[in-house]
């Protein structure tokens, strides 16, 4: 028989039509998603310090695990890890359940963080839920009606277990302390090295008693998903899974679910290949379009935009090429790249050589790696830093990893990011915001401390950044970082990136239409007028015919590693590079595993700023602005 579990009823909350037997999971592995289910499993972990002495119910067959929880609920007092309990066509496990007396506790612990020095964490001003936590307080609403079925005589109360950023570890290593293993089938397990909540410092999760929330979620209208309250949620729900019941699109009030919306409008395998508005950048009236069946990019026109079109790039403007290329594409006709050669060299005139391009790989974690830090506090451990100088010399100038476990390494990050940068005035380039608002984290850490070079440091960070709060400008610094995302995203569009314009699409799009930058990586480094810190001399960037240098990045070997622990695949992906670095710090891991991991991270790191190194050459070459770039040294 089947039966509408916990996981299927969240499934459903994402979109109905996963319940579905016409459901065809689309969803690629992501290492970031990775990265944080690993930290619920520690959280799990951690959390049941919190309740010791619970007895776990393995993961029999379901009646065996009801029966078991059944059991030890006869006891006027218990604590249970995964309690099972099944009514109908409904059935759920607990992550932890007390009993006392003729009272349950249901809490739910999730890796998901909170500050509980806030107010009105949950709910807006209006009493409605937050959007981030609806799919959390329904789940747990699911588990309290199980389980109130199950037991109608008992009272059952609702806790979340969470995260609490305002809380400190008042330990070094508590996150290696619930050590992540793969057992041979690859699922994920928790090697715990402690014994007691006492052994893990000052508590850095706490629970909320959520019961009158949840209460209302179950009992009231006032609270919904896709236009329907709880009540027919699992109503319907249950039909669709157990019953297999056709969907009937009516009563979600409108939902189309970004994967799955060709199943819901039976689009036809052929049309599946037509260019999608999904694929449309930065636009957001996919579900107005949809109500007038319009779905694939060639049905759109001009005035299906809100704002009308001018002669700059703007966000319109930009969807508007995307249309027309991509369309153009799709008929087999000859495409060429979009770049806005005025209005880019302007902008490119004013950047003062020599040109510094720098990228960091950061970590944040639930548990916190050393003492003194918050849950999902941000780590700086690592950067990569090329330069291009006057004469078109580009060097690997620098770089900085911490693979040594147990330090915070934010502020040393600093200091030698300091050191690199401050020789010259030069033009500093990020690409996105990601390395702005980390060094703002920094500098709120910097606040708090008593480093004795704080002001310093704290004066760098303000030279190279902005940083706003809200809509006001709080500083703009005399050398803040140039963003060559944006850079792209004004001027520059091709339709191999569809709708995106990240660097790991970006970059094989230019090496497939510059014929200079394919010309010129082809060739061995020691012979293009450039260095590296951490490939040979004789290393090609793009050869064989990939056109993808991230792809071809090497996969680290630990075929001589005795029982390796990090468990580390390839590193080409800042989700991967944040698992690596939460491997690193396992204390029981070998110094030639971890300079394995570190060597790949940095190798990896590295062509993250020679990637921007290269699109900045393309962007260069096209508009034909340094003499440098017309002949190349061989």
């Amino acid at each position: 028989m089947k039966y509408l579990t916990k996981s299927r009823f969240k499934q459903g909350l994402e979109c109905p039509i996963k319940l579905t037997s016409n459901y065809k999971s689309s969803e690629k592995n992501d290492d970031f998603l990775a990265a944080l289910a690993d930290g619920g499993f520690q959280v799990e972990e951690l959390s049941r310090l919190h309740y010791k002495n619970g007895v776990l119910i393995e993961k029999y067959d379901n009646d065996i695990s009801v029966s078991k929880t059944n059991n030890l609920l006869k006891k006027k007092n218990c604590i249970i890890y995964e309690a099972a309990f099944l009514n109908e066509q409904l059935f759920v496990r607990t992550d932890i359940l007390v009993k006392a007396e003729n009272t349950i506790k249901v809490i739910e612990v999730k890796a998901k963080s909170f500050d509980s020095t806030m107010e009105n964490i949950f709910l807006t001003k209006a009493g409605k839920i937050k959007s981030e936590w609806k799919s959390y307080l329904f789940d747990l609403a699911f588990q309290k009606h199980v389980v109130k079925k199950s037991f109608p005589e008992r009272k059952v109360e609702s806790y979340l277990m969470l995260a609490d950023k305002s809380k400190r570890a008042s330990i070094d290593g508590l996150n290696q302390l619930f050590q992540i293993t793969k057992n041979p089938n690859s699922r994920t397990g928790i090697d715990v090295k402690v014994e007691s909540i006492d052994d893990v410092g000052d508590p850095i999760m706490e629970s909320r008693n959520l019961s009158g929330l949840i209460n209302d979620i179950i009992s009231k209208d006032i609270h919904k998903i896709h236009g329907l309250s709880f009540k027919s949620l699992v109503k319907n729900f249950t039909e669709l899974y157990t019953n297999q019941k056709e969907i009937n699109w009516k009563d979600y009030k409108g939902h189309v679910c970004r994967e799955c919306w060709m199943e819901q409008f039976n689009i036809s395998d052929e049309d599946q290949l037509r260019p999608n508005i999904y694929e449309l950048w930065a636009f957001r009236n996919q579900k107005k379009l949809f109500k007038s069946n319009i779905f694939f990019l060639d049905q759109l026109k001009k005035s299906d935009f809100d704002k009308s079109l001018d002669t700059q790039l703007s966000v319109e403007n930009r969807q508007w090429l995307q249309i027309e290329k991509t369309v153009k594409q799709s008929l087999n006709k000859k495409v060429d790249f979009y770049l806005d050669v005025e209005n880019l060299k302007v902008n490119m005139l004013d950047w003062k050589f020599p040109l510094h391009f720098i990228d960091f790989e950061t970590c944040t974690s639930a548990l916190p790696f050393t003492k003194g830090r918050h849950p999902y506090e941000q780590i700086a451990f690592q950067y990569s830093h090329h330069i291009i100088y006057h004469d078109g010399k580009i060097e690997h100038k620098s770089e900085y990893i911490n693979a040594e476990p147990g330090r915070f390494p934010n502020y040393e990050f600093v200091r030698l990011l300091k050191k690199d940068l401050n020789d010259d005035y030069g033009s500093i380039f990020k690409y996105a915001p990601h390395e702005n608002t980390i060094l703002n984290a920094i500098y709120d850490q910097l606040i708090e401390s008593n480093e004795p070079d704080k002001n310093e440091l704290i004066d760098f960070i303000k030279s190279i950044t902005n940083k706003k709060e809200k809509t006001k400008l709080v500083w703009k610094g005399d050398r803040d970082m140039i963003d060559l995302w944006d850079v792209v995203k004004k001027y520059f569009y091709h339709p191999y990136m569809k709708g995106s314009n990240s660097i790991k699409v970006v970059l094989p799009t230019i090496i497939k239409i510059s014929e200079y930058i394919k010309k010129k990586y082809s060739k061995p480094i020691v012979e293009i007028n450039s260095t590296s810190l951490n490939f040979s001399s004789n290393h090609v960037w793009i050869q064989d015919g990939n056109l993808d240098p991230y792809s071809s990045l090497p996969i680290p070997n630990f075929s001589q590693i005795t029982n390796p622990v990090g468990d580390i695949n390839k590193l080409n992906n800042g989700g991967a590079a944040l698992t690596a670095y939460a491997k690193i710090q396992y204390l029981d891991m070998s110094l030639e595993e971890r300079e394995i991991i570190k060597e790949s991270l940095l190798k990896y790191c590295e062509l993250d700023t020679l990637a921007m190194v290269m699109i900045y050459e393309f962007f260069a070459s096209e508009l034909k602005i340094h003499k440098f770039l017309e002949n190349p040294k061989n």
